[in-house]
């Protein structure tokens, strides 16, 4: 599987998990083109949804989905339904469907793609063989550690196992210097931690101490369900090791920060960050002991971990590193070792009250380990050429009113607005699925090595990516599969990509009006394109460089404008006693006001002068923030959205519908917004960034 640092790689359009039965007919068919030019369009507005009672000028988003939110209950099974979580839901039928043909498919050549999908599901399948398996499957690597006989066999131990999946305090993966966007760069990430942020083993509040609590016992549970001793004694020295390393983590607002994270050191000057880890052995475990330079995200972290790695004893590394091998592998193992797992994270952490059925998990598997090759065959059935052509020339729709609305500021010089021309010309858009696919040759798949298809594949995918030092960019590749239900903008190769999945109702839909899919899909083109002249994407420069294009007048305008958004979602409530951060979600509000701004500007210019019509009695720019504020439908646990909003760049749906039109003059217009409205902002306090 791939090691993808998000925030360091990419802006994607959502967090990338959660799943609930489309109300909206996505079905597997293939998306079609209208029979003809006659044929109805529909307004594309699930009217059933709405809730008339809630003021659009009050809560546009409540409006829009209220109905919707009274009357649904999410399953027990799942911590979110929504809309993208309706298409994740029709995108695992689709692929189950694939599977089970493939799986029920007898005496297929072995080594041969459809083989591989085949075993890798039907090896998660088999839990009565994995139960009969115990711990085997792990108890190589738990002989390693047990034999380790000083730290610098750790720091090789770390190194070499982190590329079969083992994880670390280092995360070490390879992507394109920022700096230099012609060569790949070998990069560290901070990591370590069984919680999932630094915040979580430091705040007192009650919650936080239950989950502490928690932790150690899950721990203690995960000890003794592996036959190991002394759980309860290994969960205080894995609390106490975690806490140190989390008291020098980079917060998530400071991890956003790209140029604080670009900190390229020659390999040879690691022991100035810390002398006490073996940085060779380290780093020939990992495969590029010929590297000569490696950029550190956070180097105040690699000191801190310095200091904990020789105060710490070998030891205590050796339990540290146990569990934790256990843990990535749990799922992989028995029942109890698994029902344990979700019963803390999901359960405990999450909110989850039930797993996910079986072959759910089975088909999460397959496409984190075989993404393309079933993606393949999941555009054959369910995206057409028609489709692709469409999304192309709403792209390109967008790219231009983007370029009309660059022209057009009033805040920005001339000399900046022709360096964000030459970004936006730019772009590269990806459409669907990649033009080459993944070759997964080398990989080896059997139908009863579940744990020995997760490392093999691990492997040969850590591989694939050590073989890119030295070499051109590979710039066909995607970061998702065609069957993901997202998007994502990457600075560094200055593309915008949109994976089949996402381009289904209500999101893209063919038999409906423009309107809607200019507030749908077009706002989703337009957030990538946004995330290009984000906060953080803005100091990139056409050719994927980090570098300053920007007048310094124009950066502060820029900035200034930048924190008044940070002051407005700072406000947004989304429980008593939490409020969503400004700072942390800054890129993707940003991404969320550019995209709606320049997808009315794209949808208005498509009319070419003539009036819309009005369907279901809605006007066509009521039909296009109405399309826009259904997308964002969604319905989350609070244990969950809790941990979102602490972790998550994301704001929640609520708000991103609800803080990108409260600064939309057009959107005033539509609906009758005036002074006393809790929509309302005053104009001059109105953020217009693109």
């Amino acid at each position: 599987m791939k090691l993808m640092i998000t925030s360091a790689v990419c802006s994607s359009l959502l967090l990338a998990s959660g799943c609930n039965t489309a109300e909206q007919n996505t079905t597997t068919t293939k998306t079609e083109m209208p029979a003809t030019q006659n044929v109805a369009l529909t307004s594309g507005i699930t009217l059933a949804n709405m809730d008339k009672s809630v003021r659009p000028q009050d809560n546009f988003y409540r409006y829009i989905n209220g109905g919707w939110l009274k009357n649904t209950t999410i399953p027990g099974d799942k911590t979110a339904v929504g809309s993208f979580y309706d298409l994740r839901d029709t995108a695992d039928d689709n692929v189950k469907a694939i599977i089970e043909e493939l799986a029920a498919t007898e005496n297929l050549k072995t080594g041969s793609d459809e083989q591989k999908v085949a075993d890798l599901f039907r090896s998660y399948m088999d839990s009565a063989g994995r139960d009969a398996l115990g711990i085997k499957p792990i108890q190589g690597i738990l002989d390693t550690i047990s034999a380790l006989k000083n730290k610098n066999e750790l720091a090789s131990f770390l190194g070499e196992y982190q590329a079969a999946g083992v994880s670390s305090p280092l995360a070490f993966y390879i992507s394109v210097d920022a700096k230099d966007s012609s060569r790949y760069a070998t990069h560290i990430w901070q990591s370590g931690l069984g919680l999932p942020d630094r915040d979580y083993y430091f705040n007192e509040a009650e919650r936080f101490v239950n989950l502490r609590a928690g932790y150690l016992k899950h721990i203690e549970n995960m000890y003794n369900l592996a036959g190991l001793e002394n759980g309860a004694a290994a969960a205080k020295t894995i609390m106490a090791l975690e806490t140190k390393l989390a008291g020098f983590h980079w917060t998530q607002v400071e991890s956003r920060d790209s140029a604080k994270r670009y900190n390229k050191f020659n390999v040879t000057d690691l022991n100035t960050l810390t002398d006490a880890f073996d940085w060779n052995a380290f780093l020939a475990a990992q495969g590029v002991s010929k590297q000569t330079d490696i950029i550190i995200n956070q180097p105040s972290f690699i000191k801190g971990f310095g200091e904990t790695f020789a105060q710490t004893s070998l030891d205590d590394w050796k339990t540290y590193q146990t569990f934790h091998t256990l843990s990535g592998f749990a799922g992989s193992l028995t029942s109890a070792l698994d029902k344990e797992n979700f019963d803390f994270y999901s359960k405990q952490l999450s909110g989850r009250k039930e797993q996910r059925p079986m072959w759910k998990r089975g088909v999460s598997v397959v496409n984190s380990n075989l993404g393309e090759v079933i993606g393949k065959v999941y555009v054959a059935r369910h995206f057409t050429a028609k489709a692709k052509s469409r999304m192309s020339e709403l792209v390109e729709n967008l790219r231009t009113s983007y370029g009309d609305s660059i022209t057009e500021l009033d805040w920005m010089s001339e000399d900046t607005k022709k360096a964000a021309h030459v970004k936006l010309a730019a772009f590269t858009p990806k459409i669907g699925y990649p033009d080459k696919w993944e070759d997964y040759t080398s990989l080896v798949i059997k139908s009863d090595d579940l744990v020995g298809n997760r490392i093999r594949s691990n492997k040969v995918s850590h591989q694939k990516e050590v073989e890119k030092l030295g070499g051109p960019i590979h710039d066909w590749e995607w970061g998702m599969t065609p069957q993901t239900v997202n998007a994502y903008y990457n600075p560094t190769v200055n593309e915008i990509v949109f994976p089949a999945a996402i381009l289904q109702p209500p999101f893209f839909n063919m038999a409906a009006d423009d309107a809607v899919n200019y507030g749908g899909i077009g706002a989703v083109i337009g957030h990538e394109m946004g995330h290009g002249f984000d906060d953080q994407g803005s100091r990139y420069d056409a050719e994927g460089n980090m570098r300053n294009w920007w007048t310094e007048s124009d950066l502060a305008e820029f900035a200034k404008r930048s924190e008044a958004l940070v002051k407005q979602y700072d406000d947004y409530q989304v429980f008593d006693d939490l409020n969503v951060n400004g700072a942390l979600t800054l890129g993707e509000n940003i991404g969320d006001l550019s995209g709606v701004t320049i997808a009315y500007k794209a949808y208005k210019a498509s009319l070419k002068g003539k009036e819309a019509p009005v369907i279901d009695g809605l006007t066509g720019d009521q039909r296009f923030f109405m399309g826009y504020a259904q997308i964002w439908r969604s319905k989350i646990v609070e244990k969950s959205m809790r941990n979102r909003v602490a972790t998550d760049s994301h704001s929640p749906g609520e708000f991103r519908a609800l803080g990108s039109l409260s600064n939309m003059p057009e959107f005033y217009e539509a609906f009758g917004l005036k002074e006393g409205d809790a929509m309302y902002i005053a104009p001059e306090k109105r953020v217009k960034i693109w």
